[in-house]
């Protein structure tokens, strides 16, 4: 089965299979049912430079761009794996990257390149306020050569796997500022020094045994010297961030609607009923026909935003839609592949009720698909704003 991607990156897509073929199904699956983070997978990824693709040469990274980091998310779902558990790192890094001192650069980037560092917790989210970012409550107040943080966030992942976090806290009062996007402050957070001294988490348990934490600041003091950019412009950096983030996660989910169209299609071609090939029938090809179809629209689109990150051009609108139309891609090719397989699909030996539990996450996270729309409606149609 063939994709849209460039064929220049052909020997970089073997690379990558060849490294995940050696964690094959079962390896994911047993981590998977005891909620265990696959560290030598991850291990494996950063030892062969995969996830410092997007950081510059100088300090230590391949100097890629999202296009070939996407691809890297893109083959770790397609040979089975879950690219959650290591996708935060790339656009995490990104924030650092774009908005970061050289002095910080170069105090963390050689790290996180060679894994000595890991960046993969970004704490943004919070219970009260979700997607509708700009009414976070956490604070950080300055005081002297430190800020103080308090507050609540949710669906914090990988913290325990993680060195350094990107923490969004408001430095200005919501009142106080012209413009309720301003007076939000993007730092870097050391978790070795944090935990325990004014920050706390507590695991929770989910369906996807994603592993994430509800995080708690109780006057948790930040070196100045942490804040990444300018105070008071966090919002717009962070906005980068989310731009790739969901380019990535588009790319993901195209990973996952391939593996769920190769298992599919191959099922379907050796299980016989009736004495013929379940493929045969126009009820079993059709959904995964029309699956195929739209995954590889969503393909198209992502590769599109790419492009556009990589140019520097804006590419909100290609992010958001390339995420929202992989994310329906997938959620179908995950509907189609678990009907063809009937019951089958859902034993545990198959992976197919793993993958299918992966990829639905993504009509709700990292933004939801009904925001997407309304996103689109306003920016894109001209249509008032919904909320």
């Amino acid at each position: 089965m063939q994709t849209s991607a460039p064929s220049d990156h052909d020997e970089l897509r073997d690379a990558l299979r060849a490294l995940c073929q050696e964690f094959p199904s079962d390896y994911h699956r047993e981590h998977a049912s005891k909620d265990i983070y696959p560290e030598d997978f991850i291990n494996a990824l950063t030892r062969d430079g995969w996830l410092a693709a997007m950081i510059p040469e100088e300090y230590g990274g391949s100097g890629l761009g999202l296009t070939e980091a996407s691809i890297v998310m893109e083959e770790i779902n397609r040979s089975g794996g879950n690219a959650g558990h290591c996708h935060g790192q790339m656009y995490n890094m990104g924030t650092l990257l774009r908005h970061g001192s050289e002095e910080q650069k170069r105090a963390y980037l050689p790290g996180i390149a060679s894994g000595d560092l890991r960046l993969q917790s970004m704490a943004v989210t919070e219970p009260t306020t979700g997607t509708d970012t700009t009414k976070l409550k956490t604070t950080a107040m300055r005081k002297g050569d430190r800020y103080i943080v308090n507050g609540q966030k949710v669906w914090i992942s990988r913290i325990q796997h993680s060195d350094l976090m990107i923490l969004l806290a408001r430095t200005t009062p919501l009142p106080e500022v012209k413009r309720k996007s301003e007076g939000m402050s993007i730092f870097i957070v050391d978790l070795k020094d944090a935990l325990g001294n004014g920050m706390e988490i507590s695991p929770i348990k989910n369906m996807v045994g994603h592993e994430t934490n509800e995080v708690f600041f109780d006057n948790l003091e930040i070196p100045a010297e942490n804040l990444i950019g300018e105070e008071g412009k966090g919002f717009r950096y962070i906005l980068d961030g989310l731009n790739a983030e969901r380019t990535l996660i588009a790319a993901e989910c195209i990973g996952d609607g391939y593996w769920f169209l190769e298992r599919a299609t191959q099922y379907a071609n050796e299980r016989i009923v009736f004495d013929r090939p379940i493929g045969q029938n126009q009820g079993v090809q059709f959904p995964l026909a029309k699956a195929y179809v739209n995954v590889e629209a969503a393909n198209l689109m992502r590769f599109e935003a790419c492009r556009r990150f990589d140019a520097g051009e804006a590419c909100g609108a290609q992010a958001n839609m390339a995420k929202l139309l992989a994310a329906d891609a997938s959620w179908e090719a995950a509907n189609a592949c678990l009907q063809t397989h009937g019951g089958f699909g859902f034993a545990e030996e198959y992976d197919i009720e793993r993958k299918f539990k992966e990829t639905r996450l993504y009509q709700v996270a990292p933004i939801s698909t009904n925001l997407i729309l309304s996103y689109v409606a306003e920016h894109i149609l001209g249509l008032p704003r919904s909320f």
